[in-house]
């Protein structure tokens, strides 16, 4: 893609507002500011100083005003792009950003494509891959969590983690090079106890990170939570309880809920995506029936389970085959209904499974505290890695971590073997290589394209 034209689109949500902002990108960005900017007193300006609100008008060739604007001019290279930017802030609104857009398009500019002003960003220097990808995963958190790792990736910390491994393993492949130039230093054992301390310095670093991924993806995506039970333990009041509002219909008439209800909450800056199933049973409603599949197939993609138990009734064979059912998944055992007298105690469930229980009772919310400690506990330490200060958040970066994982083991290996040095220097190159495709040091043009195409228009 040629980088010497320039480039325009809407950079806000289209639709009705009070400000709408169009963005211009490129070295003929003044050129064309200058043919459609007039003053208050609608006189072209002389001079346009830069990252200054000028307010007027954007006006067509015979001077009919199109809108009231402000706009900024910004001279490259401390720009978003490193190169000149205009920004015009005009009324909200698909009629006048139509007309503002297609003057700027008549005066010489071309629409952007999806992503473009952020790809040009990486094109030109000012951030790299990972950065750029930290910035459309800020734009698209749904949580405090998933905004916070997003801006440390856009501000560089993994990429300087990554990049402070890549320097490491061309320091390691430069001294290889000379150990094999000069063999009659016999300095090839050393260097091959060096390279094995390094190799593993840096693995090190990518298993650090790697453990850091699952953690990362729950951060970003939210934790997927099911709610599954017999019909008329409370899954519906759970959710209501959890969403602090009456989501879900609640009556004392089992199989109420057919259908799936999905809602999102806030815990504690993790957002967690629930839904409340219909109840577990064998049935011949038919509608009935197609909800208790969903019910299952959904637990098979979950994150968490929440398995509600009436603790005032005994536990029926539905019951235990639940608990069987999800021997190998994570969950939560709910025993409900503890407001009323209590048939059904821990000890009895603790032998039936290893999961944590908790008591609890939509009537009084005892327990509600508890289940938010739980997913707050799972996300940072339930095995799913420590919080780390640098956390991977995309499965692209985990792919490229895991193939640079398992070269690692393979030079490692190698050496182990008295492989000559010279064979191991392939590894360690591919461990190189995959490093840098996070920071996109070592991707093709065509991936580049196909990430930034991810990307929502205007940025």
């Amino acid at each position: 893609m040629a980088l010497d034209d320039t480039i325009v689109a809407l950079a806000t949500p289209p639709g009705e507002g009070g400000i709408a902002i169009v963005r211009i990108s490129g070295a003929e960005s003044m050129e064309i500011i200058r043919a459609l900017f007039v003053t208050k007193k609608k006189n072209k300006p002389k001079t346009i100083p830069e990252r200054y609100f000028h307010y007027g008008y954007i006006v067509e060739e015979d001077g009919n005003i199109v809108d009231e604007v402000l706009m900024v001019y910004m001279r490259a290279p401390k720009t978003y792009t490193r190169e000149d930017v205009v920004e015009i802030h005009c009324h909200g609104g698909m009629v006048p950003v139509r007309k503002i857009i297609g003057l700027v398009l008549s005066a010489g500019a071309r629409l952007a494509e999806p992503g473009e002003f952020t790809k040009r960003a990486f094109l030109n220097g000012r951030i790299d891959l990972a950065q750029a990808e930290g910035v459309m995963d800020l734009i698209s958190a749904k949580s405090e969590e998933a905004a916070r790792l997003s801006l440390e990736q856009m501000e560089g910390t993994l990429s300087k983690k990554i990049r402070s491994v890549r320097n490491d393993l061309l320091d390691l492949l430069a001294h290889i090079e000379v150990t094999v130039d000069y063999p009659e230093e016999d300095i090839e054992s050393v260097m091959t106890d060096q390279a094995k301390e390094r190799l593993n310095s840096a693995r090190t670093e990518c298993r650090n990170l790697l453990a850091s991924a699952d953690q990362g993806k729950l951060l970003r995506e939210g934790i997927k939570a099911v709610i599954i039970g017999k019909p008329n333990v409370g899954k519906s009041s759970l959710l209501n309880a959890l969403v602090r509002e009456n989501r879900a219909i609640v009556t004392d008439v089992p199989g109420t809920t057919r259908d799936v209800i999905e809602e999102y909450i806030n815990i504690r800056g993790i957002l967690v995506r629930i839904l409340d199933t219909a109840g577990i049973r064998e049935t011949v409603d038919q509608v009935e029936r197609i909800g208790v599949e969903r019910s299952r197939e959904l637990t098979q993609t979950a994150d968490l389970v929440l398995l509600l138990l009436d603790a005032s009734e005994p536990l029926e064979k539905e019951d235990t085959e639940l608990l069987k059912w999800l021997k190998d998944k994570r969950v939560l055992i709910l025993l409900n209904k503890t407001d009323r007298p209590e048939v059904v105690k821990e000890e009895e469930i603790k032998p039936l499974t290893g999961s944590r229980v908790i008591r609890t009772s939509m009537i009084d919310g005892a327990g509600l505290d508890e289940i938010e400690d739980y997913i707050y506990e799972m996300v940072y330490s339930g095995g799913l890695g420590p919080r780390n200060s640098v956390t991977v958040m995309n499965s692209r970066h985990k792919e490229a971590l895991i193939r640079a994982d398992k070269s690692l083991g393979e030079a490692l290996a190698a050496l182990d073997a008295s492989v000559p040095l010279d064979m191991v220097t392939i590894d360690i190159r591919n461990v190189w290589e995959a490093l840098g495709e996070i920071t996109g040091e070592s991707l093709t043009e065509n991936l580049i394209d196909k990430i930034f195409s991810e990307f929502c228009l205007g940025k």
